[in-house]
């Protein structure tokens, strides 16, 4: 890999006379100029605008693999670390890249003379979290557990069990689709930065605006849902003594600062601690029912409220409450939209591959995602179970979301409310981070030409834009009636789509283009031509159902992916249903805002 130290100054011959230099920049300008109009697929990646839609998949798939060689070359501190590099993130050790990061990319006047090497330098320099910072990150990434024991209650021990498993097998495959086509479209020459930059070098500008859209929407709510969520906390651990809305604005303030975190290998870090905050409070939580009876004043949004006309909920003629009731399936219901709304918390605990691509866009070596992201699931996925299991045998009908807030023990309350505000606003600033990078880089970046992150103007930017994005999360959040409510609508639109129906989606496209090149096919780097044989349906047909033999598994794989895609709206027609009855019901009894005082949970 060359040095930044000898391409940054690669503008010519230093003993030149400067009249002799900038003749020779002008004559390579010229030259660019020409092979424009010569040849417009020779045109270096540098020199091109920044999403090209006429770089075709075999330009892309071609730089992919070089750049997949060079970083297998690397050394690989955390694989001598083993699981310890899951436990404590390293170090990045990409510094001596720091000069290349310098180089502003989004300005055509410096990219028509850059080198091909000062061009991948700049990429590389960005590309510097490891596997264990992976790990915290999609861990943090994450709904929390405290809805599932909800969950549970309004499906019972075995639709729940079931339903959880399948959705955190299929969480997985869909993370090793986004990851197995990242590797195959992602280059130094070429970066992927977004999930949206997928889309739209397998379909096109109109999937990459579509997926921005939906993206960016839900992060600046999940921004604005943890602010007030936050702010409630707190009013109830200050015992509404504190203006609601104050409470609110100490929680966007803490953003301003957390978020100033820009890279996510430094997130990495905070993440870590996230993640041991979430086992604290779901042990404090699991010990807390296990000793006190529920909290019978939050009845009326418990999962028993939803199930049998909530008789099982209801209060005796002696003042006494039923006892606690679990069901080995799914328990009677005459309220279908809160039995699908309950449901869909499991599958929600699983949005985090909305940012995978964001994730591996940051790492120096993208094939370690994939250990570190089964690490993550498996994780998520014993600890929830075993957490929604457990609050679910104590507490049957009577569990709430959140689950904590179910415990009548005022103490267990407040430390669930302060551990779990906590972990929430490192999560808050993860979303925040990702969705400040999505709306600077397609937009700023894209149409105004503002400099890349790692620059100098870039890093300035970034710290007026965190106070303003968190701003207005906020004052959404607070202006909209019943904004947990139009929340969940927005999740059934936005987060669903991105881990169960996007990747399939993707894939099918990716791996028809893949294996559709034949012998001689293919892109070639001395004359930046293109060969292919044929094109369209009949490409993506054989593409489709001959990969080959070798790889013959793909076509099985892509009929299961289309199975997958369709059962995936369905589950989206589903849970957008129920959310919207649930808004419905909730503008009904009330549309206040979260512009004053008293707070809701009071």
């Amino acid at each position: 890999m060359a040095q930044p130290a000898s391409v940054l100054g690669d503008r010519g011959d230093p003993r030149l006379h400067e009249k002799e230099r900038d003749f020779v920049d002008s004559l390579e300008a010229r030259e660019i100029r020409e092979a424009r109009e010569a040849h417009h697929g020779g045109i270096r990646p540098q020199h091109r605008a920044l999403h090209d839609t006429s770089v075709t998949f075999e330009e892309y798939n071609y730089y992919a693999q070089l750049s997949r060689a060079e970083e297998d070359t690397y050394t690989d501190h955390d694989r001598e670390r083993g699981w310890l590099s899951l436990l404590i993130p390293s170090k990045s050790d990409g510094a001596e890249l720091k000069d290349a990061a310098n180089i502003n990319t989004s300005d055509k006047a410096v990219t028509s003379t850059i080198t091909d090497d000062e061009w991948t330098n700049a990429s590389r320099a960005l590309r510097t979290a490891t596997r264990g910072a992976i790990f915290y990150l999609i861990t943090t990434d994450i709904l929390g557990p405290f809805g599932l024991p909800y969950a549970f209650g309004t499906m019972g021990w075995g639709p729940g069990i079931a339903l959880y498993t399948v959705f955190a097998g299929l969480a997985i495959y869909s993370g090793y689709l986004l990851w197995d086509m990242f590797l195959g479209l992602d280059s130094f020459h070429y970066p992927i930065r977004h999930f949206g930059d997928l889309g739209f070098r397998l379909f096109g500008p109109w999937m990459r605006h579509l997926i921005n859209i939906l993206q960016s929407i839900q992060l600046i709510l999940n921004v604005g849902l943890i602010v007030i969520s936050n702010g409630e906390a707190l009013s109830q651990v200050a015992k509404f003594k504190l203006c609601f809305i104050v409470c609110c604005l100490i929680w966007a303030i803490v953003g301003f600062l957390v978020g100033q975190i820009r890279t996510l290998q430094k997130f990495g870090w905070i993440a870590n601690l996230a993640v041991w905050l979430n086992l604290i409070c779901m042990f404090i939580t699991m010990g807390g029912a296990a000793h006190f009876p529920p909290n019978y004043a939050s009845v009326g949004s418990a999962s028993g409220a939803v199930i049998n006309g909530g008789l099982s909920v209801t209060q005796l003629p002696d003042g006494s409450f039923p006892p606690v009731q679990t069901s080995g399936g799914l328990p009677h219901s005459d309220n279908f939209a809160g039995t699908i709304s309950g449901a869909m918390q499991a599958v929600f605990a699983y949005g985090g591959a909305m940012v995978f691509p964001e994730f591996m866009a940051e790492m120096k070596r993208p094939k370690d995602f994939l250990f570190g992201m089964w690490a993550a699931q498996l994780f998520i996925y014993f600890w929830y179970m075993f957490y929604g299991l457990f609050m679910y045998g104590y507490q049957g009908q009577y569990t709430v979301n959140p689950s904590y807030l179910g415990i009548s023990s005022y103490g267990i309350q407040t430390a669930g409310n302060v551990f779990a505000f906590l972990s929430a606003v490192i999560a808050a600033a993860l979303y925040g981070n990702i969705g400040v990078k999505v709306l600077y880089n397609s937009i700023f970046v894209e149409l105004f030409r503002f400099p890349p992150l790692t620059t100098k103007g870039g890093k300035i930017a970034w710290v007026v834009f965190i106070p303003i994005y968190w701003s207005i999360a906020f004052i959404i959040a607070a202006a909209i009636p019943n904004f947990s409510g139009l929340t969940s609508v927005v999740a059934a639109f936005c987060i669903l789509h991105f881990t169960y129906t996007f990747p399939p989606l993707f894939a099918v496209a990716y791996w028809a283009k893949k294996f559709a090149l034949q012998e001689g096919e293919g892109f070639k780097p001395e004359n930046g031509e293109v060969v292919r044989n044929d094109s369209g349906f009949r490409r993506f047909t054989r593409g489709f159902f001959f990969p080959g033999f070798a790889t013959s598994k793909y076509f099985y794989m892509s009929v299961f992916n289309i199975f997958y895609l369709l059962g995936a709206l369905a589950l989206a027609g589903l849970g957008a249903y129920s959310s919207i009855v649930t808004l419905q019901a909730a503008y009904a009894n009330s549309v206040t805002t979260s512009f004053t005082c008293k707070s809701p949970v009071q």
